[in-house]
């Protein structure tokens, strides 16, 4: 993950000045709390990474960090502000007719309130009139509650399919992706030289309400435009790239492009570590073609929902072709030697990307690598399986580590060898040796305890942010234990269609506990006007749309509003039903609670 070049005096001057470029304000307060009091963004909590950099970070890392840690609000073009700096993503601000259109309100309702709040004392108090979503990542909407209210009329636009991935995303395999998203983001790190310095996008996410209200506006093609505000958007869908819905738009009167997280300062993932689906590496180079075609010679300006922009017809064809070649390389190569016959982890090891790619400081892998990058892409067209068959039936984790073991004289043994390769510089080896004694003996105080140190060596080392969070929070873990994180599904559930709520409940079901009960449920709606019909047979929760005052074992009459309360339990009070109220409360005993705090370096 080292690089030699990788030195922040050698850095290309210019990101310095882009980043500077446009300051209007810096944050009003040096804290964002919420209403209780909790502090959910601290904008001094990157004040050490003013200082040179330590032998504790990479300098790249550092060098990307200390970009990313300036806040306040900034001047993109006329008419076009950014607040950045005060969460994950940044927000963007474009002046219309009548007031602002808000463009990714962060994650937070407190962090986006207190970026528009800065935007309007040196802007003036402009109204909300719109809100475009470029994609459907939470750190792009969720807080949306803090630039407008509940009675506000706007229009809220967003690309084809936007609802169905978030939710996809956030609830479906949610609980999972959150206790990954902690070592992905470094979420219980502490700030600081030996710490969190950034997951590379930014510094970290920030950690307060977040909301998902959904869109009116659907925009369902390449080439579509709409007038928000009196300003003229033209909009690119650009699927399957960097989310499953996402686009990029143009505004043509202002000649700037925004490239929504398509093209960042950084390589971007094709499989994010917190896990996601496997992104179109192919499809990314392709439109990232087709924004340049469409796009860059009307433009002055590009901007993206994350990192700073980059100014000049030339400099921005360059800096998008350079993304555009950067994703296409690693495709077209990845496909060429899997073809040779070479497996994901052999083609990480080989490949590497051509000099002037490599030297070009927006294409380093802060927040994705080459290596897992590659990686991905060779899952998403071969899947997992090696095509070793020794690979088809290996034994789990613990099992596999247990034999390990036995094989190398004990688990002592494994962790003198363990040893020696890290005192060697060999740490790659050293960890994979110490996975298996920990899985083998969980509770041998030698193991652990040079696990965390390799760790954390190897954090220290490496360039990319999430990369370093990773390896980080397992030497945290390993040495004081799984921390639990605040889980808040409430805010996903509101916006969950009725469908979504019932796809939700099914994953829920504990198979083998449920294959000796059938039973049927009707579930009609008087808003909106609408009956499901749920059936659990054999481990397996169905449902489908159905005609009212059918058969069923219960049948319960409601509201949407209603349905999550009593699908969490909160009983039948006040709700018309025939049948067996018992069948709810069967349905609901075989629901499995999963654990937000699920070990993942220990078995």
């Amino acid at each position: 993950m080292s690089s030699a070049d990788a030195d922040p005096d050698s850095a290309d001057r210019a990101d310095d000045e882009d980043a500077d470029r446009g300051l209007v304000a810096r944050p009003a307060r040096e804290r964002v709390t919420a209403a209780d009091g909790r502090v959910v963004w601290d904008f001094g909590a990157t004040a050490f990474l003013r200082e040179p950099c330590p032998d504790t970070a990479h300098p790249g890392l550092w060098q990307q960090s200390r970009l990313c840690a300036r806040a306040g609000l900034y001047e993109v073009t006329g008419g076009v502000y950014q607040i950045r700096g005060f969460d994950l993503s940044n927000m963007t601000l474009v002046e219309g007719e009548r007031g602002v259109v808000v463009v990714d309100p962060l994650i937070s309702a407190e962090c986006a309130a207190e970026g528009l709040a800065l935007y309007r004392a040196h802007r003036g108090p402009r109204p909300v009139t719109a809100v475009v979503f470029t994609h459907s990542h939470i750190d792009h909407f969720g807080g949306t509650e803090g630039v407008v209210g509940p009675d506000d009329d706007v229009e809220i636009v967003a690309p084809r399919g936007f609802m169905e991935q978030a939710v996809a995303e956030n609830v479906y395999a949610g609980t999972a992706m959150l206790r990954r998203g902690v070592y992905h983001t470094g979420a219980g790190l502490e700030p600081g030289p030996r710490g969190l310095i950034g997951v590379g996008l930014g510094f970290t996410a920030s950690s307060g309400t977040p909301s998902l209200p959904p869109p009116t506006l659907e925009i369902t093609r390449t080439g579509q435009e709409e007038g928000l505000d009196g300003v003229l958007f033209r909009f690119q869908l650009t699927p399957g790239t960097e989310a499953p819905a996402e686009m990029n738009f143009h505004l043509p009167e202002r000649r700037a492009l925004c490239m929504a997280e398509n093209a960042t300062h950084t390589l971007h993932n094709i499989l994010t570590l917190r896990g996601a689906l496997v992104r179109d590496a192919r499809i990314w180079s392709y439109y990232l073609t087709e924004a340049i075609g469409l796009y860059a010679a009307g433009s002055d300006v590009v901007f993206a929902s994350h990192h700073w922009p980059t100014w000049g017809t030339g400099r921005l064809t360059r800096f998008l072709s350079e993304q555009r070649d950067l994703y296409g390389y690693l495709h077209d190569q990845t496909l060429r030697l899997l073809n040779r016959g070479l497996t994901g982890t052999e083609i990480a090891e080989e490949l590497e990307l051509p000099p002037p790619l490599a030297r070009a400081w927006h294409a380093r892998g802060y927040y994705g690598s080459v290596s897992h990058n590659v990686k991905a892409i060779y899952q998403r067209y071969m899947g997992w399986y090696d095509g070793h068959p020794a690979s088809l039936w290996e034994h789990p984790p613990t099992e596999s580590a247990l034999r390990y073991a036995d094989c190398m004289g004990g688990v002592d043994a494994v962790v003198g060898k363990a040893r020696a390769y890290a005192a060697d510089g060999d740490l790659r080896f050293a960890a994979q040796l110490l996975k298996h004694a920990t899985f083998a003996d969980p509770a041998h105080p030698g193991a652990t305890a040079l696990l965390a140190d390799v760790f954390e060596r190897l954090g220290h080392g490496a360039e990319c942010g999430t990369w370093r969070n990773s390896y980080l929070t397992a030497a945290r873990e390993l040495r004081t234990g799984v921390t639990p994180m605040p889980v808040s599904p409430a805010a996903m559930a509101t916006a969950l269609t009725v469908e979504q709520l019932f796809d939700a409940l099914a994953i829920r079901i504990d198979g083998p506990r449920a294959w000796p009960h059938a039973l049927s449920v009707l579930w009609t709606f008087t808003a909106p006007d609408e009956t499901y019909r749920t059936t659990l047979s054999n481990g397996v929760l169905v449902h489908h749309p159905a005609e009212p005052g059918g058969d069923a074992d219960l049948t319960l009459t409601l509201t949407r509003e209603r349905l999550p309360g009593v699908l969490a339990g909160g009983g039948l009070d006040g709700l018309a039903h025939t049948g067996d109220p018992g069948v709810l409360a069967t349905l609901l005993s075989l629901l499995e609670t999963p654990d937000p705090a699920f070990p993942v370096v220990t078995p």
